[in-house]
């Protein structure tokens, strides 16, 4: 199979994964919204709770009232992986790439239906707490897990090419 067929047959992995993403945040952010606005927590184990915040800034809470700047990035940066997926042909990248795509459209989605103020104003929904690091959500996991996966599997491919050059 030429390298273009083995991207093109990836693509279904990557939109496959982002999908699973997209759903299994949405539906993970609508429960803590309808249980946890009431202000209460949920101690779950060890240092691991769930506790309801909004971030209307971008990363840990910082730069609130840049939404809607984060918001058109995270869009860039979703369609700049979508066009890379023709070009990426491991199984690790789609993976990545699939992740890195679901978490982002799930914060642009609160940021577009969450009540806020004009386009992409909504504050995204934050709920895993660690009590040692800032409040995220299942985007942002994915975000994080398909950045480092990229990063890997192009360190990885970079020394594959240098061993057989």
């Amino acid at each position: 199979m030429s390298p273009a067929g083995a991207s093109r047959s990836l693509t279904p992995v990557s939109v496959g994964i982002a999908a699973l993403v997209v759903l299994a945040d949405q539906l993970s952010k609508r429960w803590a919204v309808s249980s946890l606005s009431d202000g209460h927590v949920v101690d779950v184990v060890g240092s691991l709770r769930f506790n309801l915040t909004f971030n209307s800034g971008m990363a840990f809470s910082q730069g609130r009232g840049v939404g809607p700047f984060i918001g058109v990035i995270a869009l860039v940066v979703i369609v700049a992986l979508l066009v890379s997926l023709r070009r990426n042909g491991s199984m690790l990248s789609a993976v990545g790439i699939g992740l890195v795509i679901g978490g982002a459209i799930g914060n642009v989605l609160d940021r577009l239906f969450r009540a806020g103020d004009g386009f992409l104003g909504g504050a995204v929904v934050d709920f895993i707490d660690l009590q040692w690091w800032p409040v995220f959500n299942v985007a942002d996991m994915a975000i994080t897990v398909g950045g480092v996966i990229l990063v890997v599997g192009s360190v990885w491919s970079g020394r594959r090419q240098n061993v057989m050059e």
